[in-house]
């Protein structure tokens, strides 16, 4: 009789210590899966400030890239209109022997 109180009570000791060791294994995964959360949390706002300010960089680009293309168009134009002045309508720079320069009298000549 005293080996079978020997047995049941070494059965439920074992039984109180699967279940402690089983709660600790699953409190131990619930916080190791919390900690992973938050690990998470912050690489996806960390990522996406970077996407921010890669798409501000973009923008910003992109701005850039429209403002140079105008001055190229501007550049292009001008080189445009001084061939279509020659071609189409016949103008020329006068010889220097035809040209004539005036002098204004300084303020300083004029005392």
């Amino acid at each position: 009789m005293n080996t079978e109180v020997v047995e049941e009570k070494s059965t439920k000791d074992r039984t109180v210590v699967r279940k402690a060791l089983t709660y600790f294994v699953l409190i131990a995964l619930i916080f190791i899966s919390a900690i992973m959360v938050v690990f998470e949390v912050y690489e996806y706002r960390y990522d996406y400030r970077q996407m921010s300010s890669l798409l501000r960089n973009e923008d910003d680009l992109n701005a850039e890239w429209g403002r140079l293309l105008i001055e190229q168009q501007t550049f292009g134009a001008t080189a445009q209109i001084g061939t279509r002045a020659v071609t189409q309508l016949r103008m020329y720079s006068p010889p220097p022997s035809d040209t004539v320069v005036i002098s204004l009298p300084s303020t300083a000549q004029q005392k």
